[in-house]
């Protein structure tokens, strides 16, 4: 997703094949056998397969070859911290990515081109791929929620506690506009909703952020967040032969792009908001979650009691940002809003439902998981 501080016209990137299958030889000295393009937000991306790469690890021969939109690739110490927390998660056994040196040996690279980018420069980087099925393309189950809730507060924790690098303070984002505390800037983009029922709940939504939320950030626990643990960031395959209830398990965690400081709560009311979309059965989904993450991280009482705000809000977030973006980029609107196919439907349904019941329904799941563990 966008990683600018607000939601100004950016330049995706718009190179075609012969010239991402060139990029690679002359900055990697690698040998492409064959590419894809990848569907993104507002980077470019393309799967790349590389033949005869004798100083690839055992089996890397497949890469994401990942160049990011002009804006974003005038804060290279941002694009560094975000490269070195992945470089530093696989260390430490999570499933991320990692950078194939360039031939200067370097995890990134400065370039021009692409069509009608005028004198636009972009940062390049070439990622380990990570097999997996996205989340977006499972039925989910009780199982693999709790799992992905666990991760989310296995990772921040992870960051938080033990990632070191000299420029983490970049990812001090006071006005990037994914942050779940800048949910008030929606107010300047909530006109691309129109005058509808629609708009009428996020403004509900921004104001009781404001009043509710906002005077209590301060008793949140701060943290890095990945912050944007989407289903189609997360990746799973199958740990099991049972087609009638199959286990799943982490097999990849993709774009650190959102990366910045923010809140423990932020990042699970986050994961509980996109786990929600696929679902057939959504605001049950919100107790496993949050029990996988407090299995690892309990929250405070201040903590859970703005949790239905917050999942709230990043539904408006993703919302308002989408309609926003489709209008200045039409052609990529199928991309943009594929999380409003449902997130509108869910966010009324939240709204109708009202706050102290849906939080009943997390909190009595999330409890029962304290007594008999996962399930």
């Amino acid at each position: 997703m966008s990683s600018g501080n607000d939601c100004q016209k950016f330049t995706k990137p718009a190179f075609g094949e012969k010239e991402a299958t060139e990029l690679v030889d002359r900055v990697f000295g690698l040998k492409v056998s064959w590419i894809r393009p990848l569907p993104s937000y507002d980077d470019q991306n393309f799967r790349v397969r590389i033949s005869g790469n004798k100083g690839a690890p055992e089996g890397a021969d497949e890469y994401v070859l990942k160049i990011t939109n002009s804006e974003d690739s005038q804060e290279p110490d941002l694009i560094e911290t975000q490269t070195q927390a992945m470089m530093f998660l696989s260390t430490e056994g999570f499933p991320s990515a990692t950078p194939y040196l360039t031939k200067d040996g370097n995890i990134m690279c400065l370039v021009s081109g692409g069509t009608g980018s005028g004198n636009k420069k972009y940062i390049v980087r070439l990622l380990t791929y990570l097999q997996g099925i996205p989340v977006a393309k499972i039925a989910t189950n009780t199982q693999i929620l709790y799992e992905i809730g666990k991760l989310a507060a296995s990772l921040d924790k992870a960051l938080s506690e033990k990632f070191h690098h000299p420029s983490v303070k970049s990812l001090h984002r006071g006005q990037f506009i994914w942050n779940l505390a800048n949910v008030p800037l929606l107010d300047q983009y909530i006109y691309a909703l129109g005058q509808n029922k629609h708009r009428k709940v996020v403004e509900q939504v921004i104001q009781q952020f404001k009043k509710k939320v906002i005077p209590k950030l301060s008793s949140f626990r701060a943290c890095i967040n990945h912050g944007d643990l989407n289903d189609h960031n997360i990746l799973v395959d199958s740990s099991s032969a049972s087609l009638e209830t199959p286990q799943y398990r982490v097999s990849g965690i993709l774009d650190f792009s959102d990366m910045s400081y923010g809140y423990y709560v932020f990042e699970v009311a986050i994961t509980i908001m996109y786990m929600m979309i696929e679902s057939p059965d959504p605001l049950s989904v919100g107790g496993h979650v949050l029990a996988g993450f407090e299995s690892v991280l309990p929250l405070t009482e201040e903590e859970r009691a703005a949790l239905f705000l917050l999942v709230s809000g990043r539904f408006s977030q993703s919302l308002v940002i989408a309609a926003h973006t489709a209008l200045q980029y039409p052609e990529n609107k199928e991309y943009l809003m594929i999380t409003a196919k449902t997130g509108w439907k869910h966010l009324m349904e939240m709204c109708e439902v009202g706050q102290e019941a849906v939080e009943k329904t997390w909190f009595e799941t999330a409890k029962a998981y304290v007594h008999r563990g996962p399930a």
